[in-house]
């Protein structure tokens, strides 16, 4: 058993720590994930039913919870997990736009931190988009002193293109300043959502 204590983390690293102790595994064996989150028990759970492995989570005496999954045992034995369904998207034509440094309405930290764990997330995923564009706001994402280069460069090194709208950098002032990926213009923008099979803005 492999045992992986992600106490304290937030998501989505105790995801990708249960992923990479699942790979330690080859194929057969148990990996126990300490959490002190329910929402990171949800997520692993579902990921177990995606991936078919058999999952049982337990909320032990100090509050924490351990998530126990088997490599290898049906899912179907594992009864409190029979109702969820996970579909697994194959997709490998997804194209993934970003039009603003931050995710989602609110804070902007808050959003600076959860556009950050997004690009993370997409490093970890077995099966990557083909093309990220970055416009508007975004265009920071692929500069200088972003904290995000790093992931990026990594999915260009396995064959993912980063794209950012000259337009936007122009408009920014940051020309000069891409440090991953390559510029493009609107009508390749336009060209690369219109051919993909899913397109996808956090």
């Amino acid at each position: 058993m492999i045992k992986v204590n992600a106490i304290g983390d937030t998501c989505p690293v105790p995801l990708i720590k249960a992923k990479k102790a699942i790979e330690q595994l080859n194929g057969s064996g148990q990996v126990e994930i300490l959490v002190d989150d329910e929402i990171a028990v949800q997520n692993l759970t579902k990921m177990a039913v995606q991936k078919k492995y058999a999952v049982k989570s337990t909320k032990l005496d100090d509050g924490t919870y351990q998530v126990l999954m088997s490599v290898g045992q049906d899912i179907s034995e594992v009864d409190e997990i029979k109702e969820i369904n996970c579909n697994i998207d194959n997709n490998q034509e997804t194209v993934v736009v970003i039009s603003s440094r931050y995710m989602g309405d609110g804070e902007e930290e808050l959003g600076k931190v959860l556009m950050k764990g997004f690009i993370y997330s997409l490093t970890q995923l077995d099966i990557l988009p083909r093309t990220i564009i970055f416009y508007n706001s975004g265009a920071f994402i692929t500069c200088e002193e972003s904290e995000q280069l790093e992931d990026l460069r990594y999915l260009e090194t396995q064959g993912v293109e980063i794209l950012t709208c000259g337009t936007c950098m122009n408009y920014y002032k940051l020309e000069g300043n891409l440090k991953v990926g390559s510029v493009t213009n609107m009508y390749v923008i336009c060209e690369k959502m219109m051919s993909a099979g899913k397109v996808v803005k956090p």
